[in-house]
């Protein structure tokens, strides 16, 4: 749910990013903010602690046109891979406006998608979202890797809503802002609506 500051006249939608452990949710997000204009954007932030190496909780504005004479900022964070920190994950998704679940194109991190997204619906389904209902994309990520599993079957696996879908080499860039705009686009499409 899109926050709305009257005195900065600034809308504030908050884009998960989401998918299994050591996917590129982090790297995507590495370079989304490597790559943006310093003036348009904030401190990025990353928390670890000793129990939870991989959380990353990044933290990045960035202004993109204005609805109704106010600016929009878009919030990006990314969940803990493993299923394990599954409380860390549930309270970054609360408030979400916009998803982007990043998949493991390596053909044996087929079950550890399945899981991840599977996990994705029930939570947010508990605070009362349906996946299918919010603004939602898809990004293949490593399609570089060697055992990268085709296209076809991905879509067939995690993809039989037939959303939007983006081929990424998070760690090159490649498909990174191409998936950001896809997403940033059905959130602005949402708010326009004036839900």
């Amino acid at each position: 749910m899109s926050f709305i500051n009257y005195s900065s006249r600034e809308i504030n939608c908050k884009i998960v990013y989401y998918g299994p452990g050591l996917c590129g949710k982090t790297t995507n997000l590495q370079y989304i903010y490597a790559k943006t204009n310093p003036e348009a954007k904030g401190k990025m932030i990353s928390l670890a602690t000793e129990t939870e190496r991989t959380l990353f909780f990044d933290f990045l504005p960035l202004s993109l046109g204005e609805i109704r004479g106010f600016k929009t900022r878009f919030h990006l964070y990314t969940v803990p891979g493993q299923v394990f920190y599954d409380a860390s994950r549930k309270l970054i998704l609360k408030g979400v406006d916009g998803v982007v679940f990043v998949a493991d194109s390596q053909i044996e991190r087929m079950e550890a998608n399945l899981e991840s997204m599977e996990n994705l619906r029930v939570n947010l389904a508990e605070q009362g979202y349906d996946l299918k209902a919010i603004p939602y994309v898809i990004q293949y990520n490593k399609r570089d890797l060697p055992n990268a599993a085709s296209i076809e079957e991905l879509h067939r696996l995690l993809n039989p809503g037939n959303i939007s879908e983006f081929q990424s080499i998070a760690a090159t860039g490649w498909g990174v802002f191409d998936t950001l705009k896809a997403v940033a686009k059905l959130v602005l499409q949402e708010l326009k609506k004036g839900r």
